[in-house]
């Protein structure tokens, strides 16, 4: 047995040699990269290599706003426990998710909504650089092009990897027809845990830069 691995660093440190192994000779933009691998990593989904799209200097704004100490909105509670906080402390960040703020939840149903949809306009209250990573809910995407287009909201970067069938594939076509800088993972699969392993991505090409 003295073969298994158990110690936490080394069991991330050979999956991500297994991944890279894995993946081959594939040519991936090195900023993009470390995104790619922990979703992967994440996911044990290697389809994400190929699904996963990058707009409009995503990466690149990301980490900008990280490093200006943004904050992250996430359409869910689950890929809000998942994002690092003590990555988002030595940065000066923040996170929060609306869905269960009384006020959204009132929005939602005064205007016959979902409270993803209120959420995002919730979150146009927010001052700074702004972070929106949508894993669970296409109404959330669908809303923060509305407001994108108002003018309402102008986020540095925006993460939309919903999963399902309704709606989803619709909406990542809809985010990434604008320009805002976007990481989209196309087609039908996503989730909440793929959004937390996208901003951890960030935040640790940032935090862990020293330690690799």
């Amino acid at each position: 047995m003295d073969h298994l691995y158990t110690a936490p660093h080394e069991i991330e440190r050979r999956s991500f040699e297994i991944i890279t192994r894995e993946l081959g000779e594939r040519a991936l933009d090195p900023l993009e990269e470390p995104v790619i691998k922990r979703v992967i990593h994440t996911t044990a989904d290697f389809s994400f290599a190929d699904t996963l799209t990058f707009a409009h200097d995503a990466v690149a704004r990301g980490l900008e706003a990280l490093r200006a100490g943004a904050t992250i909105v996430t359409d869910t509670n689950m890929a809000l426990s998942g994002i690092s906080k003590p990555a988002l402390a030595k940065l000066g960040c923040t996170a929060t998710c609306f869905m269960a703020d009384p006020e959204v939840a009132e929005a939602a149903r005064a205007a016959g909504t979902t409270r993803a949809h209120a959420s995002m306009d919730r979150a146009c209250a927010i001052d700074g650089p702004l972070i929106i990573a949508v894993g669970n809910a296409p109404t959330a995407l669908l809303r923060l092009c509305e407001l994108m287009d108002a003018g309402r909201i102008d986020p540095a970067l925006v993460i939309g990897v919903p999963v399902g069938f309704v709606n989803v594939v619709e909406a990542k076509e809809e985010l990434l027809a604008r320009t805002v800088p976007a990481i989209v993972a196309r087609g039908r699969k996503g989730g909440s845990t793929v959004a937390t392993a996208i901003v951890n991505a960030l935040l640790y090409e940032i935090t862990r830069a020293g330690h690799r």
